[in-house]
């Protein structure tokens, strides 16, 4: 194994290369989608729902919708193919679901808003493989730099995304804020017409009968002493992204902050986030999987003890940019290590349930943090924050470099 030693650079074949731009700028266009909804969502919940407290429950359906497909959408695909299940997920998810959002806002229908993120959070069930899918087809050296590239789409997206929500509100005179939503259903499409380019071998997911014979239960491959780390690492960095991402404007409003204020911290976390993995790949190259791993976690943990003081714009700022490279670097460190702990023929129930248990934490997180910042503050919600840092960093204490390996 030489992932901790860069001995040179890493160049590319032609096949993975073009695979890495096509997902980078799928993840890009998605989201892009994301952050537009995510940014519009609860604004739009509490004009359209009939109870301000339902105001949070569009985030909620796609967080729901999410965690419900998550895992038939990497056994879809284990059928069928990356391809044609990105396809499915920026056509059926995508597109759909942003035409009916656009249809709830056009008809003053909160049951259309919220059946579109419905479809929104299918889109993600999907998206969220494209990080495996360059991991899949990638030779080990240019593995963990070929996740990052992909995650680094997100990066035209912390300007685009938040652009979108506000440039185009009255893109449709007759629909107020509908405008969004009609540039993210054709976004969709387009990145429904660039994954048909994508070539990933169907056999990149579905195993010959020699390797479905070679399939272990998941309670063998969860022995791995990887397997845990890599599914807390992810979904306890990604919950609290979805946490701050929920509370901040809230926080930020009852403080008197303007939203040009907010969207200023909202997008230093969303380029903290993707900025870094234009070098991510690289730095666990050079510096190993585990360090980048530990590193992500002091970064967290910073960004929540910074975040408990919060009252100035730069210390917001300082403390979202925190947790923009603690996610990074959680986020696709476990990524990576997860893919030391199972064989190809085992990917797709492997990575469903990654994703599962990271959504189930998301879905639990995005119906509560309303709740949750109104009963304990701003303060004890980042210091309690801690507490999953801290398991994420108990559970890779006893991770060596030689476990790295399947």
């Amino acid at each position: 194994m030489r992932l901790f030693v860069l001995a040179g650079p890493m160049k590319p074949n032609r096949a993975e290369l073009g695979n890495v731009l096509i997902l980078a700028t799928g993840q890009s266009l998605f989201t892009t989608t994301t952050i537009t909804v995510m940014t519009l969502a609860s604004v739009l919940g509490l004009q359209l729902s009939p109870d301000p407290r339902w105001a949070t429950l569009p985030v909620a359906m796609m967080m729901g919708s999410t965690l419900l497909t998550t895992l038939p959408a990497s056994l879809f695909m284990k059928q069928v193919g990356r391809r044609r299940g990105f396809i499915l997920g920026a056509t059926f998810g995508g597109a759909a679901g942003a035409a009916l959002m656009l249809a709830g806002v056009a008809w003053t229908s909160f049951a259309l808003f919220c059946a579109g993120m419905f479809l929104i959070g299918i889109y993600q069930s999907f998206a969220m493989y494209y990080r495996f899918a360059a991991a899949d087809v990638a030779r080990e050296e240019f593995r963990s730099s070929a996740v990052s590239y992909v995650l680094a789409g997100g990066v035209v997206a912390a300007v685009l995304g938040p652009l979108n929500a506000r440039a185009s509100i009255e893109l449709i005179p007759s629909v107020p804020f509908g405008g969004p939503f009609l540039v993210i259903t054709l976004l969709a499409l387009l990145a429904a017409v660039l994954l048909t380019r994508l070539r990933i071998p169907l056999q990149a997911t579905r195993p010959s009968k020699a390797g479905q014979d070679d399939v272990r239960p998941l309670l063998r491959i969860a022995r791995h002493r990887g397997f845990l780390p890599a599914i807390l690492a992810s979904s306890v960095c990604f919950s609290l992204m979805v946490l701050s991402m929920t509370i901040t404007p809230l926080g930020m409003q009852e403080q008197g902050f303007s939203m040009t204020a907010i969207t200023l911290v909202v997008q230093s976390q969303v380029l903290a986030m993707f900025v870094p993995s234009f070098f991510t790949g690289l730095l666990i190259a050079r510096f190993g999987l585990l360090a980048i791993l530990w590193t992500g976690i002091c970064f967290m943990a910073g960004s929540m003890l910074i975040g408990a003081t919060s009252t100035a714009l730069p210390i917001y700022v300082a403390s979202r940019i925190a947790l923009g490279l603690g996610w990074n670097f959680m986020f696709i460190g476990g990524a990576v290590l997860l893919g030391h702990t199972h064989k190809a023929s085992e990917r797709g129930k492997v990575q469903g349930v990654n994703d599962l248990s990271m959504f189930a934490l998301v879905t639990l997180l995005s119906i509560t943090a309303a709740a949750l910042l109104q009963q304990l503050g701003w303060s004890t919600v980042h210091l309690l924050s801690l507490l999953p840092v801290a398991i994420v960093a108990l559970s890779l204490l006893p991770v060596r470099k030689r476990h790295l390996s399947h």
